[in-house]
């Protein structure tokens, strides 16, 4: 069966590494823009994962990644960023990398309430579902390219968001096993970064918690072997990470998801022997540098 490949958003576009990655993953407090400074910040960032966990599934068959990206934020709140992570062909048929380009507003309430909007967009140079093999006719050329428009509210560390495609889902539709499109298919996400006391456990140690929840408004054609059509699923995630002066940070996390009927035994594209479970338990660790 490869008709499963990511289901998404980026509560971070690193689920399970840096908690609060990249602004899409949270509600980033704006640079505060003074007379003798510049409202424009340029960061960069690179780093080394253990797994590339996105939405509680694996989008490098369970192998390490490597990521690199680039972000600009304004000092009114908007925000603009891009950003790449290795994945792995046996799920993304031809495909080598995921490029993640998305902007946006955070804006204030007050000192502790907070909202967001903003869209997200993955592209896969290379990757196209002809390529899977054994081929499949009815694939006409398929992506796995998705696009999304996201909002939500933020109070201090917590945040709520909810992102809704206007793409089918990373390629799902008639043409990759599914009853119809899978355009309008949500993701709901509730994160927290918490702060760990400083007595306790020295400066910038943070604990990320998350739930989401992925609805598709399409279910598979075809049931699995143990008999699963319904792709929707729930993950959760619990970390801890530490930040170290020079702009490194090293994460560690467990993250689940649910929904074995579908997602256990997927099969890998360039072989239906070699299948995998792309949710269920993981460990991750990670160590990111931020210039």
């Amino acid at each position: 069966m490869c008709i499963l490949h990511k289901l998404s958003g980026m509560i971070g576009m690193l689920a399970c590494t840096v908690s609060a990655g990249v602004p899409l993953s949270g509600l980033a407090d704006t640079t505060q823009a003074t007379a003798t400074s510049s409202p424009h910040t340029f960061t960069s960032n690179a780093g080394v994962l253990s797994n590339y966990i996105f939405r509680g599934l694996t989008q490098s068959w369970n192998h390490p990644a490597i990521q690199g990206g680039v972000d600009y934020t304004h000092g009114s709140g908007w925000y603009a960023g891009l950003l790449a992570y290795s994945v792995s062909n046996k799920q993304y048929a031809h495909g080598w990398a995921e490029l993640d380009y998305y902007g946006g507003y955070n804006g204030k309430f007050t000192d502790d309430w907070s909202w967001t909007a903003g869209f997200l967009g993955a592209y896969y140079p290379g990757a196209n579902y002809d390529h899977v093999n054994p081929a499949v006719a009815m694939n006409r050329h398929q992506t796995y390219n998705n696009f999304e428009l996201n909002a939500g509210l933020g109070y201090k560390w917590m945040t709520l968001k909810v992102s809704v495609s206007l793409t089918d889902y990373y390629g799902d539709n008639t043409n990759t096993g599914y009853t119809s499109d899978s355009k309008g298919s949500t993701y709901l996400d509730w994160s927290a970064n918490v702060p760990l006391p400083v007595a306790t456990f020295t400066n910038d140690v943070t604990l990320p918690l998350h739930i989401g929840r992925t609805h598709y408004t399409s279910k598979l054609a075809t049931p699995t072997p143990t008999g699963g059509i319904d792709p929707d699923y729930t993950d959760y995630k619990i970390g801890i990470n530490k930040g170290f002066d020079g702009g490194w940070n090293l994460g560690a996390a467990c993250t689940y998801a649910n929904n074995k009927a579908v997602y256990n035994g997927v099969a890998s594209a360039k072989s239906p022997s070699d299948t995998l479970n792309l949710g269920g338990g993981n460990v991750l660790l990670s160590i990111i540098k931020t210039f």
